[in-house]
């Protein structure tokens, strides 16, 4: 198995006609993901190499069966276009822009919650989901990984191809690797993803990267210790980081003592799951459980 992505999507993209939406698209679809159409409201009923474009999202979900959405519309129009994704029925709306306004993001996500509960958030400001050999959604170098049976979620999209790539090089590899991305309000948060790995039967050891500001970590661990029987391995981005200044991503800044690298790593080693310090670490940590 794999979660989120795999050998049912069926992907539609909004902007699929601007220059990185269509790389990407194109990308995808090469890996071997079913790339069925493309929104674009002022080219529609044109096609990019061979992929329909429509007016809107409730066209393409009818037209091409859609039942996974990548946007990668201009930020101030991005969580409309999500929202008229959920609304059309999509089951799974994976948003790469950056720059989205909090508010929209924290109205996107309540309403979504409250009026499309079968509809699944993940992002903004992701790297998307790749399951190796069946699906990729996004922008993750796919050539990176390789199938096998370690899960990987992470707010950061480097550290993700670093640890995986490491992985793969000592023979080991990836059920699916998920980019929760670095802002302050996503759509699906760690404990959200591991519940998916936890209950995922290819998946025997479970990877998280996460980094400083907010509390997704510690709410990881104290799920993670009531409710998760496979062993995870953690890494936290950010032990040098300086307080109070934002660190990459809009959600990466810390006050006091709340949400540092430190308190965060601390958390998820009282609750049992190792933590290394680089992550050239968390892989060695990751091959010494799976060997063992």
């Amino acid at each position: 198995m794999s979660i989120l992505v795999g050998n049912d999507t069926k992907l539609a993209v909004a902007g699929i006609t601007g220059r990185e939406g269509s790389f990407h698209t194109l990308n995808n679809r090469r890996y071997g993901t079913n790339v069925v159409g493309g929104v674009n409201p002022k080219k529609a009923g044109e096609n990019v190499e061979g992929i329909p474009v429509f007016a809107n999202w409730e066209d393409t979900v009818k037209e091409s069966g859609a039942n996974t959405a990548m946007i990668f519309v201009p930020p101030p129009f991005a969580a409309a276009s999500a929202l008229e994704a959920a609304q059309a029925g999509v089951e799974l709306v994976v948003i790469i822009t950056e720059g989205i306004p909090a508010h929209d993001e924290l109205k996107l996500y309540n309403t979504i919650k409250r009026d499309h509960p079968n509809t699944r958030v993940v992002g903004p400001n992701c790297p998307g989901i790749l399951s190796p050999g069946k699906a990729n959604v996004g922008i993750i170098p796919a050539s990176f990984f390789k199938p096998g049976n370690v899960g990987v979620v992470s707010r950061s999209g480097t550290l993700t191809y670093q640890i995986g790539n490491e992985l793969a090089q000592a023979g080991f590899g990836n059920s699916s690797i998920v980019g929760i991305g670095g802002d302050p309000v996503p759509g699906s948060s760690f404990v959200d993803i591991i519940e998916l790995f936890e209950k995922d039967d290819q998946t025997e050891l479970i990877v998280l990267s996460g980094e400083i500001g907010g509390s997704a970590e510690e709410e990881a661990a104290e799920y993670i210790a009531a409710n998760v029987s496979k062993p995870v391995v953690g890494y936290i981005a950010g032990f040098t980081a300086p307080e109070g200044k934002q660190m990459g991503h809009a959600g990466a800044i810390v006050s006091g003592s709340a949400g540092t690298a430190a308190a965060k790593a601390e958390a998820l080693e009282s609750k049992g799951v190792r933590v290394g310090r680089t992550p050239t670490q968390v892989a060695e940590i990751a091959i010494e459980i799976l060997k063992g």
